[in-house]
Protein backbone atom coordinates (compact mmCIF):
# COMPACT_ATOMS: atom_id res chain seq x y z
CA UNK A 1 0.00 0.00 0.00
CA UNK A 2 0.91 3.47 -0.18
CA UNK A 3 3.06 4.83 2.42
CA UNK A 4 1.32 8.46 1.64
CA UNK A 5 -1.95 7.00 1.97
CA UNK A 6 -1.28 5.21 5.23
CA UNK A 7 0.07 8.42 6.78
CA UNK A 8 -3.16 10.27 5.64
CA UNK A 9 -5.53 7.52 6.97
CA UNK A 10 -3.04 7.75 10.30
CA UNK A 11 -3.31 11.51 10.64
CA UNK A 12 -7.21 11.60 9.74
CA UNK A 13 -7.82 9.22 12.59
CA UNK A 14 -6.58 11.11 15.09
CA UNK A 15 -7.77 14.53 13.61
CA UNK A 16 -11.56 12.92 13.53
CA UNK A 17 -10.71 11.73 17.23
CA UNK A 18 -10.00 15.32 18.09
CA UNK A 19 -12.38 16.56 15.68
CA UNK A 20 -15.20 14.93 18.16
CA UNK A 21 -14.01 15.38 21.45
CA UNK A 22 -13.70 18.89 20.41
CA UNK A 23 -17.43 18.77 19.26
CA UNK A 24 -18.66 17.28 22.28
CA UNK A 25 -16.93 20.32 24.67
CA UNK A 26 -18.01 23.09 21.79
CA UNK A 27 -21.83 21.43 22.17
CA UNK A 28 -22.01 21.82 26.23
CA UNK A 29 -20.22 25.25 25.65
CA UNK A 30 -23.30 26.33 24.03
CA UNK A 31 -25.60 24.25 26.15
CA UNK A 32 -25.19 21.57 28.79
CA UNK A 33 -27.88 19.62 27.13
CA UNK A 34 -26.63 19.98 23.35
CA UNK A 35 -25.55 16.90 21.70
CA UNK A 36 -22.34 17.03 19.91
CA UNK A 37 -23.80 16.10 16.52
CA UNK A 38 -25.91 19.07 17.02
CA UNK A 39 -23.06 21.52 17.06
CA UNK A 40 -22.37 21.03 13.37
CA UNK A 41 -26.42 21.98 12.79
CA UNK A 42 -25.53 25.17 13.90
CA UNK A 43 -22.45 25.96 11.99
CA UNK A 44 -24.72 25.22 9.00
CA UNK A 45 -27.50 27.41 10.09
CA UNK A 46 -25.27 30.42 10.85
CA UNK A 47 -23.48 29.95 7.96
CA UNK A 48 -26.33 29.16 5.14
CA UNK A 49 -29.37 30.54 6.74
CA UNK A 50 -32.52 28.90 7.03
CA UNK A 51 -33.08 25.62 5.14
CA UNK A 52 -35.46 22.34 4.93
CA UNK A 53 -34.61 19.98 7.32
CA UNK A 54 -33.93 17.05 4.04
CA UNK A 55 -31.43 20.04 3.21
CA UNK A 56 -29.70 19.89 6.67
CA UNK A 57 -29.94 15.86 6.53
CA UNK A 58 -28.36 16.13 3.37
CA UNK A 59 -25.68 18.32 4.52
CA UNK A 60 -24.57 16.15 7.42
CA UNK A 61 -24.87 13.18 6.10
CA UNK A 62 -28.36 11.82 8.39
CA UNK A 63 -31.39 10.28 8.16
CA UNK A 64 -35.03 12.01 8.21
CA UNK A 65 -35.71 10.32 11.64
CA UNK A 66 -32.06 11.06 13.28
CA UNK A 67 -32.46 14.91 11.67
CA UNK A 68 -35.89 15.30 13.40
CA UNK A 69 -34.64 14.27 16.96
CA UNK A 70 -32.00 16.79 16.73
CA UNK A 71 -33.79 19.45 15.29
CA UNK A 72 -36.57 18.70 18.08
CA UNK A 73 -33.92 19.13 20.24
CA UNK A 74 -32.46 22.68 19.20
CA UNK A 75 -35.98 23.49 19.32
CA UNK A 76 -36.88 22.62 22.55
CA UNK A 77 -33.33 24.65 23.84
CA UNK A 78 -34.93 27.74 22.06
CA UNK A 79 -32.09 27.76 19.12
CA UNK A 80 -33.89 27.20 16.29
CA UNK A 81 -37.11 28.03 14.77
CA UNK A 82 -39.44 26.44 12.03
CA UNK A 83 -41.45 28.66 9.25
CA UNK A 84 -43.38 27.76 6.42
CA UNK A 85 -41.12 27.83 3.41
CA UNK A 86 -42.44 30.81 1.08
CA UNK A 87 -41.90 28.79 -2.21
CA UNK A 88 -43.83 25.13 -0.88
CA UNK A 89 -46.15 25.86 2.16
CA UNK A 90 -46.12 21.94 3.15
CA UNK A 91 -42.61 22.97 4.11
CA UNK A 92 -40.76 24.02 6.91
CA UNK A 93 -37.61 26.28 6.97
CA UNK A 94 -35.41 26.06 9.96
CA UNK A 95 -33.59 28.85 11.37
CA UNK A 96 -31.68 30.46 13.88
CA UNK A 97 -33.43 32.28 16.94
CA UNK A 98 -31.13 35.37 18.43
CA UNK A 99 -30.84 32.58 21.48
CA UNK A 100 -29.00 30.14 19.04
CA UNK A 101 -27.17 32.79 17.28
CA UNK A 102 -25.71 34.61 20.16
CA UNK A 103 -24.77 31.36 22.33
CA UNK A 104 -23.00 29.78 19.14
CA UNK A 105 -21.12 32.80 18.26
CA UNK A 106 -19.65 33.20 21.45
CA UNK A 107 -18.45 29.16 21.21
CA UNK A 108 -17.46 30.11 17.71
CA UNK A 109 -15.25 33.14 18.69
CA UNK A 110 -13.35 30.83 21.93
CA UNK A 111 -13.00 27.99 19.40
CA UNK A 112 -10.90 30.51 16.44
CA UNK A 113 -9.09 31.84 19.31
CA UNK A 114 -7.63 28.75 20.33
CA UNK A 115 -6.91 28.03 16.71
CA UNK A 116 -5.12 31.08 16.42
CA UNK A 117 -3.06 30.28 19.26
CA UNK A 118 -2.46 26.52 17.92
CA UNK A 119 -1.56 28.03 14.77
CA UNK A 120 0.61 30.89 15.97
CA UNK A 121 3.53 29.51 14.24
CA UNK A 122 2.32 29.23 10.99
CA UNK A 123 2.50 31.09 8.26
CA UNK A 124 -0.64 32.39 7.02
CA UNK A 125 -0.20 30.93 3.96
CA UNK A 126 0.31 27.67 5.55
CA UNK A 127 -3.12 27.99 7.60
CA UNK A 128 -4.97 29.44 4.30
CA UNK A 129 -3.29 25.93 1.91
CA UNK A 130 -4.63 24.09 4.56
CA UNK A 131 -8.13 25.42 4.88
CA UNK A 132 -8.51 24.91 0.76
CA UNK A 133 -7.32 21.34 1.02
CA UNK A 134 -9.92 20.85 3.87
CA UNK A 135 -12.16 22.34 1.47
CA UNK A 136 -11.39 20.20 -1.38
CA UNK A 137 -11.32 17.01 0.38
CA UNK A 138 -15.00 18.04 2.45
CA UNK A 139 -15.90 19.00 -1.24
CA UNK A 140 -15.02 15.68 -2.60
CA UNK A 141 -17.15 13.35 -0.08
CA UNK A 142 -20.24 15.32 -0.68
CA UNK A 143 -20.26 13.86 -4.21
CA UNK A 144 -19.68 10.52 -3.02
Amino acid sequence: MDHEFLALERELTVFLRRARASSGEMAREVHPDLEPAAYGLLVRLEESGAQRATELAGYIGVGKATMSRQLRALEDLGFVAREPDPADGRAWLISLTDLGRENFRQVRDARRARYVRQLAGWDRLEVAELARLLHQLNAGAEHE
